[in-house]
């Protein structure tokens, strides 16, 4: 057997263990052929395979590629433009200002490739992206081979785009025929909060996602000030507001929830919807932290996200990891709360389950001898940037420096 590329003498967790439990195998081979992963396993099943490319990857760890669940790659124009300052004020006297002024599809195209870049290099191989001209955002994420689920913004006043408001569906209808069944974008549809969305624009962009089979995105219940509004103009929580109008169900994903009660959280867990929290965007914004341990223990599908490098000033997930197991830790004052393989499910499976991708990142087939990762699922290493090529095996550093702030 022939392949491209072959990594040895890895250190794999086993995928196919309960959630939370990886046992760990060790001298094992991954086998890339035509920009796929072909073959998994023990060493002693690759000793006739003939590679043109080969690493010792001893001493590494190998995992699926990390899945950003949430970000404004384009916002990458922004980074640094406005610090100290409340979401509200960050949005209204600085970036919506700043978008209505700068972003153009060439911005969406090149900001969006630069983020693009700033991912890779921390092992994020896949993206949930939310923004406006989202069109040009999914040919710099497919030109780079960045795996990407790509929704259109919807807002009811004018945007970048989308000058007339009352457009805002058939643009959001357009991007998602023009990306139907593309190899590696999934066009999606993204309301941006229910304090910027009618309860009419809402539903008119459910009803949409829901009639193209495409998943729903929405900001919600990002900071106690969205939810005092909310509950003071409409009489309800956010979450309780956007369920009363259809829009929950298991293709909606709601971005940040951090400001939620008990109800909120049984509504979030009988609706079957997900969740990606974006813990460094919500210290730099204060606003507050999202109830990690309390959705997960009620089986709520959990992904994480950097957030826009504006609201994060990086688009690392792996420091993004790192944050979220330490600041959920403080948050419960309980060492043992969230615990790191969670953190990894985060960013891996779970990430996967909540993007519809189970099958793209990590897919298990047969016994232990044939474990293979689907598609053109890709493989981060915990050791130094090694190699980049026709699959995207991407191997960023332990410890390592990705500062862009």
């Amino acid at each position: 057997m022939k392949t491209d590329f072959l990594l040895t003498d890895i250190c794999l967790p086993d995928p196919s263990g309960d959630a939370g439990d990886y046992p760990i195998k060790t001298n094992y081979c991954i086998a890339v052929q035509e920009e796929s992963i072909c073959h998994i396993g023990p060493a002693s099943e690759f000793n006739t395979i003939e590679a043109k490319n080969v690493i010792n990857g001893h001493g590494q760890l190998a995992l699926p590629g990390l899945i950003n669940g949430h970000c404004h790659a384009p916002m990458t124009l922004f980074r640094g433009l406005a610090d100290d300052l409340s979401l509200a004020d960050w949005l209204n006297e600085h970036i919506f200002p700043a978008e209505a002024k700068h972003v153009t599809p060439d911005m969406v195209y090149w900001c969006s490739k630069l983020a693009a870049a700033e991912m890779i290099l921390s092992g994020t191989t896949t993206v949930a992206d939310s923004y406006f001209h989202e069109h040009h955002a999914a040919r710099a994420f497919a030109d780079v081979g960045l795996r990407a689920v790509v929704a259109q913004g919807v807002i009811d006043f004018p945007a970048p785009g989308v000058p007339d408001p009352q457009e805002k569906i058939n643009h959001a209808a357009e991007f998602l025929s023009q990306w139907r069944d593309h190899p590696l974008v999934s066009p999606a549809v993204f309301a941006h909060s229910p304090y910027t969305c009618s309860s009419e624009t809402l539903v008119a962009a459910k009803e949409l996602a829901r009639s193209e089979n495409a998943l729903f995105f929405i900001h919600v219940a990002e900071t106690e000030q969205e939810a005092e509004m909310i509950q003071g103009r409409l009489g309800d929580s956010p979450v309780r507001h956007i369920h009363k109008l259809g829009i929950l169900d298991s293709e909606t994903v709601c971005i940040h929830a951090v400001w939620l009660d008990e109800q909120d959280l049984d509504i979030l867990a009988e609706t079957g919807v997900a969740v990606v929290v974006c813990p460094q965007s919500n210290l730099k914004l204060a606003s507050g932290t999202a109830p990690l341990q309390a959705l997960l223990a009620r089986g709520i599908r959990v992904g994480i996200g950097t957030d826009g490098a504006a609201s994060n000033n990086r688009l690392d997930l792996i420091q993004e990891m790192d944050i979220c197991a330490k600041l959920h830790k403080l948050r419960n004052l309980d060492p043992v709360a969230v615990p790191v393989d969670k953190i990894i499910n985060m960013a891996t499976r779970d990430g996967a389950s909540v993007l519809g991708l189970q099958k793209k990142n990590w897919a298990t087939g047969g016994g232990e001898k044939s474990r293979y990762y689907s598609g053109q699922s890709r493989c981060t290493s915990s050791s130094t940037c090694a190699w980049l090529g026709s699959a995207d095996l991407c191997c960023p550093r332990v410890g390592h420096s990705n500062r862009a702030d």
